[in-house]
């Protein structure tokens, strides 16, 4: 009996200090000091710091979503933003002019006479060339850029110093001396001089004969026939 009155005033003696200090912190809790009350309400602040700051980051995130539907994307990598039109196209030859009237008969002879007699052409072969070129209209531009009334290039008229292929002398002399060596290239065939005045040189050697265009030989075919029937 005396034992286990011993051991428990020996516990007592653990127990009452536990007990003691229990007691101060709950007092230290309910009456904290100065410092600790600082600590407490630095904490606190941060806290509440730390929550605004979430808060703000939230409603910015809202924001850009709500821009985002709203707006189209912007261009990125795989995104290229649209071409500005291109500009239009430079014309290195003369832009067609509003249609002329043919030139009358009485001058056209005229032209034809006198550059066929220059050339030693047939008058009627160089007439046939005029109108199947341009129906006789000194102002007439095809959309190659072919001029006046025997539809002579900018360069080929370069070439046969034409200074101004609008001018009707002026052309049909320089179409005349052009029909002139064609003639001469292909001794004297005129179906082949003619193939070369419609499609150029090039494509008749390449053919070896008129070159089978339909433009071309409806243009040959078209001129031959125009020609008074030699007896």
């Amino acid at each position: 009996m005396f034992l286990t009155i011993a051991i428990r005033v020996n516990h007592l003696r653990y127990i009452l200090p536990a007990v003691v200090l229990a007691a101060r912190l709950s007092a230290a809790d309910a009456n904290p000091s100065p410092a600790a009350r600082k600590t407490q309400e630095t904490s606190v602040a941060r806290q509440r710091q730390s929550i605004a700051a979430m808060a703000a980051s939230l409603e910015a995130q809202r924001r850009a979503l709500r821009t985002q539907q709203v707006k189209p994307p912007e261009p990125s990598f795989f995104t290229l933003p649209p071409l500005p039109p291109l500009p239009a196209p430079v014309v290195a030859f003369p832009a067609p002019v509003p249609a002329c009237p043919p030139l009358p008969s009485s001058e056209l002879d005229t032209l034809v006479e006198q550059a066929a007699e220059q050339q030693d052409l047939e008058p009627d072969l160089l007439r046939g060339v005029i109108r199947q070129e341009s129906g006789a209209r000194p102002c007439a531009v095809s959309a190659k850029g072919a001029m006046g009334l025997m539809q002579l290039m900018p360069s080929t008229a370069t070439e046969l110093g034409v200074g101004d292929a609008f001018d009707p002398k002026a052309n049909v002399d320089g179409g005349a001396r052009l029909l002139k060596q064609l003639l001469t290239l292909y001794g004297g065939d005129v179906s082949l001089a003619l193939g070369a005045f419609n499609a150029g040189p090039g494509r008749v050697n390449q053919a070896g004969g008129v070159p089978n265009i339909p433009e071309t030989l409806d243009y040959v075919q078209k001129i031959l026939s125009a020609l008074p029937v030699q007896p």
